[in-house]
């Protein structure tokens, strides 16, 4: 498949560290083996897909600093080299590979911004038709970015394979539903709405300081979209965390939802709009395992992540953080779909 890297077995191997007497992750998760990669995706009997896609021309053409490539590969391997375990197991995740935009990147290089808006244009063509054929064929994917701009291509495939509008629910200090102005990291929840792919969409956690009151103002015209300010709930304590996350989660049920993080709500964690003032990892973990009990997930989208930024900011450990995000959202969603003894 073109733009596309599938993970072989061969390679994973090179990212796991063994050790005698124990089992990681990586050891025990599927590949893909041959070239008809659509009928093993269908019959595999693991539920979720992981893949990458390591590109931050979203993030320059939405102004951001540079660096959201850099994230797929170091995650990867931190989640390879978790333990397999009875509550953490391997076998049910299928390790697909990542988008190859190597010759995006290289071509963006020489670009301004009206024509960074038009390859991420371009490479949304690229990413939703995959999305909706992992989404077809029953398996939830698990989408390390790359830029927030990809969740529109993930709410298009999804909503296009699936012949229904869905819902997306966000952890995120912004809202990401700014103008059409050309695709960018800063609009793929207005144009997925604006496209007809979105319905209800609930965002929690957004900063006073960094969504302009003409968003507010859209949104609050919405009575499809649901959000909360950060300071409304850990500032100003107006109302409970737990009670903003029940009340997103209702707004959302009934449908296939999407659900996204972006990592430059946690404080102090290296992304493209890194913060020292925004949630904990635990809030964060917390938000991922409460949708995964309590939604009918369609994918699970972690965005904006980076270990190593064009300014020099450089930090290993986003990578391990994703690790813990992915594998709460797993064992929670295995354990929601388990049938209950009778």
């Amino acid at each position: 498949m073109e733009h596309f890297q599938f993970a072989t077995r061969a390679y994973l191997d090179t990212l796991i560290n063994k050790r005698p007497h124990e089992t990681k992750l990586g050891e025990q998760v599927e590949t893909i083996h041959s070239d008809h990669w659509e009928e093993e995706l269908k019959n595999c009997s693991a539920k979720y897909v992981l893949l990458g896609i390591p590109e931050d021309i979203g993030v320059r053409a939405n102004y951001g600093v540079g660096g959201t490539d850099s994230f797929w590969e170091p995650a990867l391997k931190s989640l390879l080299n978790v333990q397999h375990t009875d509550v953490m197991d391997g076998a049910n995740i299928l390790v697909l590979g990542a988008f190859d935009f190597k010759e995006h990147m290289q071509r963006s290089q020489a670009m301004d911004v009206i024509e960074l808006r038009t390859l991420v244009a371009e490479m949304d063509e690229i990413i939703h038709p995959l999305i909706g054929k992992i989404v077809a064929a029953d398996k939830i994917p698990i989408v390390i970015g790359g830029g927030h701009n990809n969740s529109f291509p993930l709410i298009q495939g999804t909503s296009s394979v699936s012949n229904i509008q869905i819902n997306c629910i966000n952890l995120d200090a912004h809202a990401d539903f700014r103008m059409m102005e050309g695709r960018h990291s800063g609009n793929g929840f207005s144009y997925a709405k604006r496209k007809g792919f979105l319905d209800k969409y609930a965002v929690i956690g957004l900063h006073e300081n960094y969504n302009a009151q003409n968003i507010i103002d859209e949104m609050a015209e919405d009575h499809d979209i649901l959000y909360w300010f950060y300071e409304d709930i850990f500032i100003r304590a107006e109302i409970s965390y737990e009670q903003v996350l029940k009340d997103a989660i209702q707004h959302i049920k009934g449908k296939l939802t999407g659900v996204e993080l972006d990592l430059d709500c946690i404080a102090y964690t290296l992304s493209s709009a890194y913060t020292p003032c925004g949630i904990s990892p635990r809030i964060a973990r917390q938000y991922l395992t409460m949708c995964a009990d309590a939604a009918n997930v369609a994918y699970v989208h972690i965005a904006e992540g980076a270990v190593r930024l064009q300014n020099g900011r450089e930090d290993q450990s986003t990578a391990k953080l994703v690790t813990y995000l992915i594998t709460d959202f797993i064992k929670a969603n295995v354990k929601y779909h388990q049938p209950e003894e009778v």
